[in-house]
Order: C-alpha cells, then structure tokens, then sequence
C-alpha cells in the first residue's frame, strides 16, 4: 500500500489530513487550532513536538490550540501568548463570553490516559492564563 501520507507539522497536516487551522501570530509563529475532537487528539499527541506551546480553554469544550516551537522558546512571546489564548477561547463553547481561563503547558506534558473520549486529555504541568475570545477584526488572520 505504500509509504503513509506525510505529516507536516507547520501546515496543520497529520497523515496527509488537514486537521488544524493554521494562524500566524504577531511574533511570527504558526499556531495550529484544532478543527474537531479527534484532531485535537491527533494535534496534541501524534502532531505537536513535546516542546511545542498547547492551550485549551479551562473548563470547557473547544479546540487545543499548538504553538509550534522550533527553537525551544523558554516560554512564549507576550503577544503569541495572547493571541494563541484568545484563539482558544474564540474556539471553545466560552466563546460568547469575557475572559475566559485557558491552561497554557507544553505539548509533551499532555497525555491521554485510556478511555478517555475523542479531545479529551491530562495535562501534567500548566499555568492559567486569561483571554478575551479573538475575533477576526483583532488583527492578524488565518494564513
């Protein structure tokens, strides 16, 4: 049958599936947003490198978001940090609303223990940041 279809990590591309919108922050960094809850699955645990940035809305439904991060950033840029965060929000059943919470960990400390359903993850280690749901009038857009 083949070779398998290829991955490409920077295009939101995973086995030759699209499964993530590609955003590019104000500091120049590709951030990935889940399309669906097994594309969250395979964004975080299959797609993202463990030192990638990850973010999800706490509490709720909605998409991981993946900061990719080739240079092993100790942590991120002020501005991707919101941009990545307000993205999650925009993304997640809060999007209605405020500010919301969104856990910021890196994508090796996310696991997915057995039985848990489709998008459904632990993370290990994360901080709690607040964001207001983007919108596409806030500035930089999907690629």
């Amino acid at each position: 049958s083949g070779p398998p279809p290829p991955s490409d990590p920077d295009a939101g591309v995973f086995a030759g599936r699209a499964i993530a919108r590609r955003f590019t922050s104000p500091d120049g960094l590709i951030v990935l947003v889940g399309k669906s809850a097994g594309d969250n699955d395979d964004l975080s645990l299959r797609l993202a490198a463990p030192q990638d940035f990850w973010l999800h809305v706490a509490s709720e439904s909605g998409s991981h978001v993946v900061v990719r991060n080739p240079d092993r950033l100790p942590r991120l840029p002020r501005e991707t940090l919101r941009f990545a965060a307000s993205l999650a929000a925009a993304h997640s059943k809060a999007r209605r609303g405020g500010k919301v919470a969104v856990h910021l960990a890196r994508a090796g400390d996310v696991r997915k223990p057995r039985g848990l359903p489709a998008g459904k993850v632990e993370i290990r280690d994360y901080e709690t940041v607040f964001a207001s749901p983007w919108k596409a009038d806030d500035g930089p857009s999907a690629d």
